[in-house]
């Protein structure tokens, strides 16, 4: 199917009370490895660029790249802009054809988050682009060769429920992405998640909640956080130190003698599946999308493969039944009109 903004993918995760995996892309490998791991799973899916990430990837050359596999599969891919600082990147991947954009002014006070993200809201909206924005402060997000200290969240920089209602209100968001706990990379200690807060927060607002720094939260907390509004999580950290690890183990005790790059850098993309995979399970989103059961047309190019017919707007489900009988009976007045 042709790509999807977040506003719609994550209205169908909220209702069906699941949520969808985003997994950041830093080279083009893990392009086909994470839309292969979704497929497998019949899973919707976001693949996302963080601006930190851009050292790694030039936007304007991947984003075609992106697109063009996710119109090749039958299941709903969301192209995220993860972590937008500038107002340049953001308008960069909007032209690039990013079908959502984050803008992170959880660093700024209040009025100037919400000037800026109002102004954000205006622009992408206009092009159907959707927005998540942050508020409050998930830390941690350091990238480079060895991975940041293990640290834990600060309390004062936890997501204020009033706050909250207010900023969803006078920006009008699509998504929210809260601090209760949450921290990019790993933490210090267990993950201590302010499910209370959560809750309230939910109660609050009418929108998608996002948890970012998803490595390293149990899969018991993961599924308490779904039942309380999080409809999206962000997850790298894990997924790439598992791959590093498996390569590792690969050069050490597997195959020492190896000197083929290809096969190295499948270990780690093998390993990269296998972790994706798992997470789109415990995210509930794991067979989201049953192409046996019905056909839901939510675009020119394809089919999505959503069984929920009020997945987009405008959506028809049509039974395989249905469409047999209607191309068998297309077929026969074609073969009639032919010999008269």
């Amino acid at each position: 199917m042709a790509l999807i903004n977040l506003k719609d993918l994550l209205k169908h995760a909220r209702e069906n009370k699941y949520a969808v995996g985003a997994f950041n892309v830093t080279n083009l490998g893990f392009i086909d490895t994470l839309i292969a791991a979704a497929e497998e799973q019949r899973s919707p899916i976001i693949l996302q660029i963080a601006e930190v990430h851009l050292r790694y990837v030039d936007l304007e050359e991947i984003a075609p790249i992106i697109i063009s596999a996710a119109k090749k599969v039958d299941i709903p891919v969301c192209f995220h802009l993860d972590h937008g600082q500038t107002l340049q990147t953001l308008m960069r991947s909007i032209r690039a054809g990013f079908t959502s954009v984050m803008f992170d002014g959880s660093h700024m006070p209040l009025e100037e988050n919400i000037a800026a993200t109002k102004e954000v809201v205006k622009i992408a909206g206009a092009v159907n682009v959707s927005v998540e924005a942050e508020l409050g402060n998930v830390g941690g997000e350091v990238i480079g060769e060895v991975a940041p200290t293990a640290h834990a969240a600060s309390k004062e920089l936890f997501t204020n429920v009033s706050e909250a209602k207010r900023f969803v209100k006078e920006t009008g968001i699509d998504a929210l992405a809260v601090s209760i706990g949450n921290v990019h990379g790993f933490y210090k200690g267990d993950p201590n998640l302010d499910y209370e807060r959560l809750s309230a927060i939910n109660s609050a607002i009418n929108i998608p909640l996002v948890l970012h720094g998803g490595s390293g939260i149990s899969d018991d907390d993961f599924k308490k956080a779904i039942s309380l509004g999080i409809c999206k999580i962000n997850f790298y950290t894990e997924m790439s130190a598992a791959a590093v690890a498996r390569v590792k183990n690969y050069l050490i005790n597997e195959k020492p003698d190896v000197t083929s790059i290809p096969d190295v850098i499948g270990r780690a993309f093998e390993e990269v599946k296998n972790v994706v995979k798992k997470r789109l399970e415990v995210f509930g989103s794991k067979d989201m999308c049953a192409p046996e059961k019905t056909l839901c047309f939510s675009c020119s190019d394809s089919v999505c493969g959503f069984t929920d017919p009020k997945f987009r707007p405008g959506a028809q489900t049509v039974l395989y039944e249905d469409i047999v009988n209607q191309i068998t009976n297309e077929v026969i007045s074609s073969i009639k009109n032919k010999n008269k």
